[in-house]
């Protein structure tokens, strides 16, 4: 069922319950309203028969027997009954038309005044005190009006609640086309976004309600499959690029070593350039495979709590090995006291991946020269830096340093395949972190690696 029809089934439905609620009530109401107006109608019948049939005067029995007769419309099946009862005994002398329980009559005599139903003939009685003693008037009638009017009444409310339905849906359905219609035009711009047209983004009502945040949500999202769309392509393009490069002097190298007889020291020239070229080939793709890795979200690495400090001496360790002549130092000036500051989480094994790239690009980048490792910390964040004196990064070229495979153009000196700072990135961005990057040409580089605690 869509959401449309769902809403004019539950507008109507409520709407309806309410109308149904409140026309119960107006029926229950009007009914007992009439009931106690019949009682008042037999009431004042009863004193008036009352002064007519027993006047303490002579001449009121005149005037009130003309009052009744005149002005008061005589009621459907009217009768009356004036019934003696005894000053000293308190006993009420029964007529036999009348089959009304005792408790009618002790009821009387106790109040003075007392009401009953027998289906649809109601009955009021009084206990009038005259000249000639006390009676019991009694005036009984069949509420014909009741009826009437409590007919017309329901066939009123059920002409209404007919109404009342056809406007509710109408209502519903005009409810649900106002408030889906931004969420259609949102459904139509999506259908019409494909990946030829990744930015083209939603419109955004002005409106600061949820479906604004729909529309931004969307916007977001779309913000994200371009950019990751655009760096798969441009993935693509420079792991091409950089493959076929070997690949073509790997197969080049191969045809001039067999197109004809050589000497041994040509065939050997060969083989290791074919070897180097291989070499280069296999640290491609191994890179490749490892930035691959981290496109993970992280669920599926092994996650623990770890110490930055012994992340920081791994890091020094694998560094010495790589290149033992570094002068690659640790500044202690910046570690915290606290102990509990130097923990994140994360896996240990990807940050000191992460790490090594960035401390042997510092290395490498400035000509062996000094490199400072730093450690800072706060309760909410661990911040690692690295410090060269190398040649730095033009201004130009840093926004792209992150970009698999771009190197910067003062690099054209040095080897490399402008993978790792891309892989490192993708390292702390897993552990909801960031990577801060100041540089200055030719007086070197400093990179902040900051992860949350």
């Amino acid at each position: 069922m869509k959401i449309r029809t769902k809403i004019i089934f539950l507008f109507a439905g409520l709407t309806l319950s309410v109308v149904l609620v409140m026309s119960f009530f107006v029926y229950y109401l009007a009914n007992q309203y009439s009931f106690e107006d019949f009682y008042k109608r037999l009431e004042i019948r009863a004193y008036i028969t009352a002064k007519g049939s027993l006047p303490y005067f002579e001449g009121d029995a005149a005037i009130y027997n003309e009052i009744r007769d005149k002005h008061l419309e005589r009621l459907p099946a009217e009768q009356e009954f004036l019934l003696k009862v005894d000053t000293l005994t308190r006993k009420v002398e029964k007529d036999l038309r009348l089959n009304l329980p005792q408790a009618f009559y002790n009821q009387a005599i106790s109040q003075g005044k007392v009401t009953y139903r027998q289906g649809d003939r109601f009955f009021e009685g009084i206990l009038y005190r005259s000249k000639q003693g006390n009676y019991l008037v009694i005036i009984s009638a069949e509420n014909q009006y009741s009826k009437e009017y409590l007919a017309e009444l329901q066939r009123i409310l059920i002409i209404s609640s007919l109404i009342a339905v056809f406007a509710i849906v109408t209502t519903g359905q005009f409810f649900s086309q106002y408030i889906l219609r931004p969420i259609r035009r949102m459904m139509l711009q999506v259908k019409n976004i494909s990946s030829r047209n990744l930015h083209m983004r939603l419109e955004t009502p002005d409106s600061r309600d949820e479906l604004n945040e729909l529309a931004s949500t969307f916007n977001n999202m779309l913000d994200r499959l371009e950019t990751a769309f655009e760096t798969q392509n441009n993935f693509v393009s420079n792991a091409s690029h950089e493959l076929s490069t070997p690949l073509t002097a790997i197969i080049g190298e191969a045809e001039l070593s067999l197109a004809r007889e050589r000497s041994v020291e040509s065939y050997q020239t060969a083989i290791r350039t074919i070897l180097f070229q291989a070499e280069r080939l296999e640290h491609i793709t191994r890179s490749m495979l490892q930035l691959a890795q981290t496109g993970f979200d992280g669920k599926k690495q092994e996650w623990c709590l770890v110490r930055t400090d012994e992340l920081l001496f791994t890091v020094k360790n694998i560094v010495d090995k790589i290149n033992p002549g570094n002068q690659v130092e640790i500044d202690y000036s910046l570690f915290p006291e606290e102990e509990e500051k130097l923990s994140v989480q994360g896996n240990f094994q990807l940050l000191e991946l992460a790490l090594t790239n960035i401390v042997i690009n510092a290395i490498k980048y400035s000509n062996n020269q000094p490199v400072m490792l730093a450690l800072a910390a706060t309760y909410t964040r661990n911040i690692i830096i690295v410090k060269d004196k190398g040649i730095g990064i033009p201004q130009e070229d840093l926004p792209y340093i992150f970009s698999p495979f771009f190197r910067a153009s003062n690099t054209a000196n040095f080897k490399g395949y402008g993978i790792g700072l891309p892989l490192a990135m993708n390292i702390v961005r897993m552990h909801k972190g960031e990577i801060i990057v100041n540089s200055s040409l030719t007086e070197g580089t400093e990179i902040r690696v900051e992860l949350p605690s």
